[in-house]
């Protein structure tokens, strides 16, 4: 199975296990898959080496500009890199991405996210 594969499994399943209300939020915000960050956003100050990225404003957040729809990025070659290196594996690094992400989408801070074991 292909790492895109593997990941979009692994997402499924961590929103099947997710509490109602909170999975029913998630489904709102679809996941796109890439190997790594574009140069683009690497030029433009992003490390490298992330692992995901949200974007967009999160969902409780209204403004008069509503700017890009809300989206979830996990980059899937640095996300294996990090589970070898860190010995914790891809499904686990993948799983633990996707919710740092999706509590960025809910409105959590880092601080939040750290408190959650999600930093």
């Amino acid at each position: 199975m292909n790492h895109h594969a593997a990941a979009r499994r692994i997402v499924v399943q961590t929103l099947h296990h997710l509490p109602v209300e909170l999975r029913e939020a998630a489904r709102q915000v679809p996941v796109c898959f890439e190997d790594f960050p574009d140069e683009a956003l690497i030029a433009d100050g992003l490390d490298p080496e992330i692992l995901g990225l949200f974007v967009g404003a999160p969902r409780h957040e209204h403004g008069n500009d509503p700017g890009p729809p809300p989206q979830i990025i996990l980059y899937l070659e640095n996300i294996l890199l990090e589970g070898r290196e860190a010995g914790t594996g891809f499904n686990q690094e993948v799983r633990r991405t996707y919710l740092h992400e999706l509590g960025h989408y809910l409105g959590l801070d880092e601080k939040a996210l750290a408190d959650r074991d999600l930093d």
